[in-house]
């Protein structure tokens, strides 16, 4: 059976590349306890559906005794990409739960940027979804990637040193956490994984930035939807001149020197040198 390929291979074969950084991360982040009810939230890409058979095999070997819920939210799918989900779920034996909304038909018919809408629009669908599971985290698939883009694009876009968390409180959904699993996975393993096992997903299926007529929405430029692409080609050149760049930027969100800082924020109060530079 295929998903009993997978799911060897992941403890095997991938265990250096996947499976341990998987390991690591929930463990060095403390993001599964005993008795949690935790919704995985697969998109219907290779990251979530990855996050999904790591899941299946941390419960069969972990030692926290906790529950798993498999979710699947069509955001306004095409009926071909809705299929190719179902069929993936099928073939990996993941009993998923598959909910709708009409996120997709809503954002197109707002104004401002579509990617910053939709992404909290999708994140406030899965965690009161998850919420009414009895759930008390939600798990997404941002890998090793995702973090480093996403520190870089607040420090070129919006002029702050912060990064992706690997775990954090909802802001407005009580006692809810979300983690991030794969923190520590590198996307080339996660293609090389899928690949060896010849299983494709859905590359995008965004209305927007993946559409070749993507409406009309003729006011939304590259600069909405193009900003991780930039900085995904930007880290590509720079590995070519030192491949250990990705990994520095990852480190030095732990090794933040607050005597060489100008300014810092934390709960919301902002700091600067000049507090306690002449005491």
């Amino acid at each position: 059976m295929k998903h009993q390929q997978v799911e060897k291979s992941l403890i095997t074969t991938y265990r250096k590349r996947i499976w341990s950084k998987f390991v690591d991360a929930v463990k060095e982040f403390e993001l599964v306890k005993t008795g949690d009810k935790i919704a995985v939230c697969i998109s219907g890409g290779k990251d979530s559906f990855l996050l999904a058979k790591c899941f299946a095999e941390l419960k069969k070997h972990g030692k926290q005794n906790f529950e798993v819920k498999y979710l699947v939210m069509d955001p306004g799918y095409s009926a071909e990409n809705m299929q190719r989900i179902k069929d993936n779920l099928a073939l990996l034996d993941i009993d998923a739960k598959i909910f709708n909304s009409d996120i997709y038909r809503i954002v197109f018919n707002m104004e401002g940027a579509p990617c910053y809408m939709c992404a909290r629009m999708r994140r406030g669908y899965l965690y009161n979804f998850a919420k009414e599971l009895g759930c008390n985290k939600i798990a997404l698939g941002h890998h090793f990637e995702d973090v480093i883009e996403t520190s870089l694009l607040s420090m070129f876009y919006n002029g702050k040193t912060q990064t992706m968390m690997p775990k954090l409180w909802a802001k407005n959904f009580d006692n809810m956490q979300l983690i991030r699993p794969l923190y520590k996975v590198e996307e080339s393993s996660i293609i090389s994984f899928w690949t060896s096992h010849d299983i494709s997903f859905i590359n995008c299926a965004c209305l927007f930035e993946c559409s070749s007529t993507p409406a009309s929405k003729k006011e939304w430029t590259d600069d909405d939807i193009g900003k991780r692409k930039e900085i995904k080609l930007l880290l590509k050149e720079l590995k070519k001149k030192n491949a250990n760049i990705p990994v520095n930027i990852y480190r030095s969100a732990q090794n933040v020197c607050l005597d060489a800082l100008i300014g810092w924020e934390k709960n919301g109060t902002k700091s600067t040198f000049l507090d306690d530079y002449d005491c």
